[in-house]
């Protein structure tokens, strides 16, 4: 429990009327897309990084290496305009690390560009994978990080000021009402 105003001691007066919003906590708004941000950054800088290294992981390296030959496969346009399996896990790769570093270390807007670009990539994943008739197990994880992207997304692009638009409504309400009081009489 914090102490009541009078109680606060001399040092903290000089700060003013500052001195308590200094106390106030982030929103639940502002928790949960940091946390979003950090973990699906973190995720895709790892995912992208097996795609261009066998650093990591050999094993995950040449799956990845793997899987991608079967999507070039699959789509025999990519190799019409030149590009290959390798070129595509490449560009994948990097977008993917690229994308996961803004979201984890970049303040502001690009981070909302990331989140699209990466929904993009996970939606071409989903694709790829559906083209070459993967079971479920092998694609269950783009589509749930599809989905936290998509959830990311949808709360860093609403409005922070939901309850002034509500006390606006409110308070127009009640001008209409008393505009209508006086045009009755």
């Amino acid at each position: 429990m914090h102490p009541p105003r009078e109680a606060v001691p001399l040092s903290f007066t000089s700060v003013g009327r500052d001195w308590p919003r200094a106390r106030e906590m982030a929103s639940p708004r502002t928790i949960t897309i940091v946390a979003l941000s950090f973990a699906l950054g973190l995720f895709f800088v790892f995912m992208g990084t097996i795609k261009l290294t066998p650093r990591l992981s050999k094993d995950a390296y040449s799956e990845m290496k793997r899987a991608y030959k079967s999507y070039a496969k699959a789509l025999p346009g990519l190799k019409k305009i030149g590009i290959s399996s390798v070129l595509l896990r490449k560009i994948i790769g990097s977008l993917e690390v690229g994308c996961g570093v803004v979201l984890t270390l970049v303040p502001g807007r690009p981070k909302d560009v990331a989140n699209f670009l990466l929904l993009l990539v996970m939606l071409a994943v989903l694709f790829f994978h559906q083209l070459v008739g993967d079971p479920l197990k092998r694609y269950a994880h783009a589509l749930v990080f599809g989905i936290l992207l998509t959830c990311r997304l949808l709360i860093a692009r609403q409005s922070d000021d939901r309850p002034e638009r509500e006390d606006n409504r409110e308070e127009q309400h009640i001008n209409d009402q008393e505009k209508n009081k006086v045009k009755q009489s």
